[in-house]
């Protein structure tokens, strides 16, 4: 299976924090959630992958080659949408399009009007004028005008309702329809990587937790839940613990090793969300 990106052994340090051997592969043709909490090192990952900074080592391919190497013909093929798009807010949306187009050797003026239609956005209103959802779906129609096959996005629905979101979820279904294609998408919305994710990769503190196919994940950990008098019996094999007065939860990554060391007729074991497993296992205390 061929892969559109691979991230292997990165390294990049900063005066207070670290970004330390990330391995991240996503093949052609899936979506890749990228989870953590603020400050986990989501962005600079992505900087690190679109080259924006340099690494201090470790190896990133896209399309099969190095990152650095052959910075223009990848960027050539990757649609990048940052959580707040820069523009030039005192132009219009087709200024905005005609300018874009003359970075891509394959830019599509007839793509960028379909999806301005589509989207509902007309090429004379001023940028400025655009409430944050429209700039975001302007951002995509620019990102998806230059027939790329790799999208890279940075937090894109942050701070969007429920009906835009959704909207721009279905966006990214359509764009991976083609088997070619691939998506790496940051969020901390898990509800929104766990509705489209094929894959999901968790951050904390400038280290991968996990970076597995996302049932894999789903089906193997459970939250634990029980009485708090019996914490002692379970705790040394339980993550993210929270106590309550009278109850405490925490996470486990194999729920069949669990229950063949423990009685688990006392607890209550319930299916988890990506929610759960990234509140509790980036709990500081964990």
């Amino acid at each position: 299976m061929e892969n559109i990106l691979e991230v292997i052994n990165l390294n990049k340090r900063f005066n207070s924090f670290a970004l330390s051997d990330i391995n991240i592969t996503l093949p052609k043709g899936y979506i890749m959630g990228f989870i953590g909490a603020n400050g986990a090192g989501k962005t600079t990952t992505i900087k690190l992958i679109m080259n924006m900074i340099r690494r201090d080592s470790g190896k990133i391919n896209i399309f099969g080659k190095d990152n650095i190497k052959y910075e223009i013909p990848i960027k050539n093929k990757i649609g990048y949408v940052h959580e707040q798009p820069i523009f030039y807010d005192d132009l219009t949306v087709g200024w905005t399009g005609n300018f874009a187009g003359k970075f891509y050797s394959d830019w599509d003026d007839e793509r960028f009007n379909e999806l301005l239609e589509k989207f509902c956005i007309k090429k004379s209103q001023i940028v400025k004028q655009l409430s944050k959802g429209t700039k975001m779906k302007t951002a995509l129609a620019l990102a998806l005008s230059h027939k790329p096959e790799l999208l890279i996005l940075d937090e894109p629905t942050s701070g969007l309702d429920p009906v835009i979101r959704d909207e721009l979820l279905d966006i990214l279904m359509e764009f991976i329809q083609n088997e070619e294609h691939g998506v790496f998408f940051s969020s901390h919305i898990t509800s929104d990587i766990e509705k489209i994710a094929d894959y999901i990769t968790l951050i904390n503190e400038g280290r991968i937790i996990f970076s597995e196919e996302k049932d894999k994940i789903l089906n193997s950990w459970k939250l634990v839940k029980g009485d708090v008098r019996k914490i002692e019996e379970y705790k040394d094999d339980l993550m993210g613990i929270k106590i309550s007065r009278t109850g405490f939860s925490g996470i486990v990554e194999d729920i069949e090793s669990f229950k063949s060391r423990h009685d688990v007729s006392s607890l209550v074991i319930d299916r988890t969300t990506l929610d759960d497993i990234l509140i509790h296992l980036t709990k500081k205390e964990n």
